[in-house]
């Protein structure tokens, strides 16, 4: 059931705040690690957290924004899956978690994923980075600039790779925030990193050699719905871990940072993303292209103009709620003046579930309408005339007339 409570109208519209449906893990289920959080990736609402805006070190979970990158490289065009990749000494250098490669190797784009993806190889995402970027540094810069672009406040990268760098930190929430971007906009990753073993070929000047790729997220033998995604370990982050996870309609997002031990940290993601499955549910909220207001337009020739949203709304409820059913209020623009152009924001729509507010998003016009003048003022008059006559409205065209002299 949807229905309009209330129209309010102010001369601004304020982004709302991400929507926290929950504060501590509860009793039993106690953090262990220094951070995390739990999200729904359709909505991004969060319903758990820890310290989820501490900024420290990330480790491999860094190569999530590598993956992401690489695979937005493929997207725009700029680079293919198939064309091959020259292993240079810096990326052949790269210690830590590796597959190896030597100076000169050739692989392809999708080989290299694979062992980002499954093996955490430094030396793959590295060689990727500089492929793409020209330098790893550069590639660098874009992750900054992609993690700036999706609100990833708490995030200040210097490597590609995760390896323990002075600076190089991120946060449970951000992580959350660049895991969803890849898992919504390129879902088939979960191909690739739900991938338990595999193997690469070397080829080198010595001739030609298999290598074999072992999954480092143990939780793909064990959690039932786990699609990803990425886990991490230096001395200074100690073990981390961002799981994803679907079930019926819901895919969440479980991140933990700084866990005692391997084990414990896949223990609390696997408690979190319990959590999230038992008490939550996804519900579908208003769709795009739906008219959902008629926003009143000033000097156009047009009285109203017809809103929507630009992304059908999909949003978090507990299934203790007594009633699921939901209702949105609009917030619009005082004083719409035309013209107005197709995708203009022109108000904010807000979902509440008993009261409380579930999600909101921009509410954007449906259509251009042009301001009223001379060369329409005439059919514009005409029609308000056989419509039925409108003192007020006749003094609006008549300050338009004006106005065009």
């Amino acid at each position: 059931m949807r229905r309009v409570i209330g129209l309010v109208f102010i001369l601004g519209i304020l982004c709302m705040p991400t929507l926290v449906l929950g504060e501590e893990i509860e009793e039993g289920a106690a953090a262990e690690s220094r951070s995390h959080v739990l999200m729904e990736a359709s909505s991004g609402q969060v319903l758990k957290d820890h310290n989820m805006n501490d900024s420290i070190p990330p480790a491999s979970i860094t190569k999530v924004m590598t993956l992401l990158l690489i695979h937005d490289a493929v997207a725009e065009g700029k680079i293919t899956w198939d064309e091959q990749v020259t292993v240079s000494e810096h990326a052949a250098s790269m210690g830590g978690s590796q597959v190896f490669m030597e100076v000169g190797e050739q692989q392809t784009v999708r080989e290299l994923v694979k062992c980002i993806a499954i093996a955490s190889a430094n030396d793959a995402a590295v060689a990727m980075s500089e492929h793409i970027g020209g330098s790893e540094q550069q590639f660098v810069d874009m992750m900054n600039e992609k993690a700036q672009e999706l609100g990833m406040e708490n995030t200040t990268f210097k490597n590609a790779c995760g390896l323990h760098v002075e600076g190089h930190v991120s946060s449970a929430y951000d992580v959350a925030l660049m895991s969803r971007e890849l898992i919504t906009k390129y879902p088939d990753i979960t191909k690739t990193v739900t991938i338990w073993m595999d193997t690469i070929v070397h080829r080198t000047k010595r001739g030609e050699s298999e290598f074999g790729l072992t999954n480092t997220n143990k939780m793909l033998k064990w959690y039932p719905g786990i699609t990803g995604l990425k886990t991490g370990y230096t001395p200074e982050a100690k073990h981390c871990v961002s799981a994803t996870a679907k079930r019926d309609d819901m895919e969440l997002i479980a991140v933990v940072l700084g866990g005692a031990d391997s084990k414990a940290r896949f223990r609390e993601a696997g408690l979190l993303l319990d959590h999230g499955f038992a008490n939550y549910a996804v519900k579908a909220g208003p769709q795009a292209g739906e008219v959902l207001a008629q926003v009143p337009v000033v000097k156009g020739v047009e009285d109203t103009v017809d809103a929507t949203i630009e992304e059908s709304m999909r949003f978090v409820i507990s299934k203790t709620a007594k009633d699921d059913n939901y209702e949105y209020s609009i917030e619009m623009v005082e004083e719409l003046k035309a013209p107005i152009t197709k995708g203009q924001k022109v108000g904010e729509l807000s979902c509440l579930v008993e009261d409380e507010i579930v999600g909101s998003a921009p509410l954007v016009a449906m259509n251009d309408v042009e301001k009223a003048g001379l060369k329409n003022v005439i059919p514009s008059t005409l029609k308000k005339f056989f419509g039925g006559k409108d003192k007020d409205k006749d003094k609006e065209t008549q300050e338009c007339v004006e106005e065009e002299k």
